[in-house]
C-alpha cells in the first residue's frame, strides 16, 4: 500500500526529528512505501481556528489533492488529522475526494493501532512517562477515554508504549486536562495559557514523571517551554521519538 505523510509546519519547520521518527516507525512496522509529498502545505488549521474560513478553503482544497492517491495518510499530530477528519465539511468543493480523504486519515497512534494492527513493540525505555492527551486526540479522534463520558476506559498511546522493558506510567491526578496552548489563544490569553501549562507540569512532577510526552507537538512545545524557562528536570519527548529511541531506530535532523 501507499501510505502518504503528512508533517505538520510547526514539525517541518521547528521538530524535523519528530517527522524524521514517523517515518523510522511506519518502515519499521512495514507500512509499505512511504512518501513525502513535496507539494504539501499546512492543513488550514491555524487559519479555520482563527474564523478565516476563505483563507483555510485553499489549504483544504491543495491537501485534498496533494493525498488523494494514496492508499493511507499519517501524520504524528492529533489536532492536523482531526482538522481533516472533523472540520473540512464546505471547505472543499469535490465533496467526493473530500470525504475520500477525510477516511484514510490517521494520526500515527492510531494507524499503528487500529490499521496495521501491531502488537505493542518489544523495546527499552527505562523510565517514568508521563503522558499528555492533547484535546483534539482525546475528545475528536477517541485515542484514549475521557472523564466527561462514562466508558471503559482505554488509552491507545498507552497500549502501545505498554510492552517496552523498564517503563512507568505516572499516575496523574487530572490526566485528560488541556495543557493551555490552543494556537492564538496561548497568545490572546498568553497568562491563562501559562498557567494551565504550569499546573499541568506540576501534575506530571507530582506524580514523578522523568519524561513527559504525547501525540501533538504542538501541545509539547507550548509546555517544553514553560519547563525550559523555569529550569524544571523534565525531558519532552513526541511519542514518536520515545517510540523510536526504545527500538533502537536512527533519528538525525
Amino acid at each position: 500500500m501507499r501510505v502518504g505523510l503528512f508533517i505538520p509546519c510547526y514539525i517541518d519547520q521547528f521538530y524535523p526529528r519528530v517527522g524524521i521518527a514517523t517515518l523510522r516507525l511506519l518502515e519499521h512496522f512495514h507500512a509499505g512505501d512511504v512518501e513525502f509529498p513535496a507539494a504539501q502545505i499546512c492543513c488550514g488549521q491555524p487559519m479555520a481556528n482563527a474564523g478565516c474560513v476563505a483563507d483555510a478553503r485553499p489549504a483544504a482544497e491543495r491537501f485534498v489533492a496533494t493525498f488523494r492517491p494514496y492508499d493511507y495518510v499519517v501524520a504524528p499530530s492529533g489536532s492536523c488529522v482531526a482538522m481533516v477528519r472533523h472540520h473540512y465539511q464546505g471547505l472543499v468543493a469535490d465533496e467526493a475526494a473530500r470525504a475520500q480523504v477525510q477516511a484514510k486519515t490517521f494520526e500515527l497512534c492510531e494507524f499503528l493501532t487500529d490499521v496495521l494492527q501491531i502488537e505493542p513493540p518489544r523495546g527499552q525505555f527505562p523510565r517514568r512517562v508521563g503522558l499528555h492527551q492533547s484535546c483534539h486526540g482525546l475528545r475528536e479522534l477517541r485515542l484514549g477515554s475521557d472523564s466527561e463520558l462514562n466508558v471503559a476506559p482505554f488509552n491507545k498511546v498507552q497500549r502501545l508504549l505498554a510492552n517496552l522493558e523498564g517503563v512507568e506510567f505516572a499516575r496523574l491526578e487530572r490526566p485528560d486536562e488541556c495543557c493551555g496552548f490552543g494556537g492564538s489563544f496561548a497568545v490572546d490569553e498568553e497568562g491563562v495559557s501559562c498557567m494551565m501549562g504550569r499546573d499541568r507540569i506540576a501534575d506530571h512532577e507530582r506524580a514523578g514523571a522523568e519524561v513527559l510526552a504525547a501525540g501533538d507537538m504542538s501541545c509539547l512545545m507550548h509546555l517544553d517551554g514553560l519547563i525550559r524557562r523555569e529550569r524544571r528536570p523534565l525531558r519532552v519527548l513526541h511519542v514518536a521519538e520515545l517510540l523510536a529511541e526504545a527500538l533502537g531506530l536512527t533519528i538525525s535532523d
